[in-house]
């Protein structure tokens, strides 16, 4: 977290405002932006759920775990999460 001096950025009647509430300490402005969900900006998250419901269906189409295992290079237990889960 980056600290700025008030003093300097703010105009004078909003800081002696700011004052009247908190004088001297320290005080946190959140962003105003929200945060992204994981994955949504780089297309991980897409990537993902696609493969998934690719191992799904292919599972539900005969292929087994074992084979599944070999194709995606998951462990058993992973491919059990994503089918089962």
């Amino acid at each position: 977290m980056k600290y700025t001096n008030a003093a300097e950025i703010l105009p004078k009647e909003l800081l002696k405002e700011i004052q009247t509430y908190i004088d001297g300490d320290v005080l946190y402005i959140p962003k105003t932006s929200t945060k992204k969900e994981w994955g949504s900006v780089s297309g991980s998250r897409e990537f993902y759920q696609k493969r998934n419901k690719e191992i799904q269906f292919l599972y539900e189409n005969g292929y087994s775990i074992d084979a599944l295992s070999k194709q995606y290079g998951l462990a058993h237990s992973t491919l059990k999460k994503i089918i089962y889960g």
